[in-house]
């Protein structure tokens, strides 16, 4: 029994002490990687870099510090790493070929981090939906939906199909079509038309406001009116006009015609 003790008590210090290395490198280990992660973070935001560009680096700089204060960690404990590391390889080639199509949203993810078709914020339309960016993450990207949904298209979709960017531009182009009679005074209409846009304060001076006539419709006689506004008052500017431009034209003596149709009955006498 002495002999046990006395063969296995080397064997359980060395271990011990083995053990404890390891936990005191993957602690402090960890403890470094948040401080470096934290403080390149930090570097990145005072060079102005996106928030979406800096979570997605952050991130990656976090897995592959801690990857490897894990791997030294293992290597203090007598793992052969360099075996661990080809095994760790193959596993990852086997599991690649099986989830290609989560490595197709990561490439597509750093793609769209690199060339930043959008910011956090922006009101877009990727993948057939429209919303705001949330987030964009290493699989997938996150939007709020106007009516306040959660969406989240995964970032290969969103980089091989159409990006619409409503927020990239300072201005944009509001674009209205309203209808008076035939009978109607187009000269009175097309006067209406520019006055509620001259008088609207959110419509801009330059570019000018363009008011046409569109198209001799079936109906009506169809004006196109195109002011510009700053592309946070869009909405604020189309509800506006559309709203004040039928007072106006009514008041005015204009007519805002609809679809009618004239039904003819005959008799046929000869049936009798």
């Amino acid at each position: 029994m002495d002999f046990n003790t006395e063969m296995l008590m080397p064997l359980l210090t060395e271990w011990g002490i083995k053990i404890l290395l390891a936990l005191v490198i993957f602690i402090v280990g960890k403890w470094v990687v948040n401080r470096v992660t934290n403080f390149l973070g930090k570097m990145m935001e005072r060079a102005e870099l996106d928030s979406t560009l800096v979570k997605f680096l952050s991130n990656i700089v976090y897995a592959i510090l801690l990857a490897a204060v894990i791997l030294a960690a293992l290597d203090k404990l007598g793992v052969p790493i360099t075996s661990l590391i080809a095994i760790l390889g193959a596993a990852g080639l086997a599991v690649g070929l099986a989830l290609k199509d989560s490595l197709g949203n990561f490439a597509a993810g750093v793609m769209i981090i690199l060339f930043r078709p959008f910011k956090q914020g922006d009101l877009v339309e990727v993948a057939g939906v429209s919303g705001s960016i949330v987030e964009v993450k290493i699989f997938s990207t996150y939007l709020t939906t106007p009516d306040n949904k959660l969406v989240i298209v995964p970032n290969s979709q969103i980089y091989s199909d159409t990006i619409t960017n409503y927020s990239a531009l300072d201005q944009r182009r509001v674009d209205l079509v309203f209808g008076v009679g035939y009978d109607d005074d187009l000269k009175v209409a097309r006067r209406v038309l520019t006055e509620i846009c001259e008088k609207h304060p959110l419509v801009l001076d330059e570019p000018a406001t363009k008011i046409f006539v569109k198209e001799l419709g079936a109906n009506s006689v169809d004006f196109a009116v195109r002011p510009w506004a700053a592309t946070a008052d869009y909405w604020t500017v189309y509800g506006d006009l559309l709203e004040e431009a039928k007072v106006q034209l009514e008041a005015a003596g204009c007519s805002i015609p609809y679809p009618q149709r004239d039904v003819h009955i005959f008799n046929d006498d000869a049936a009798d």
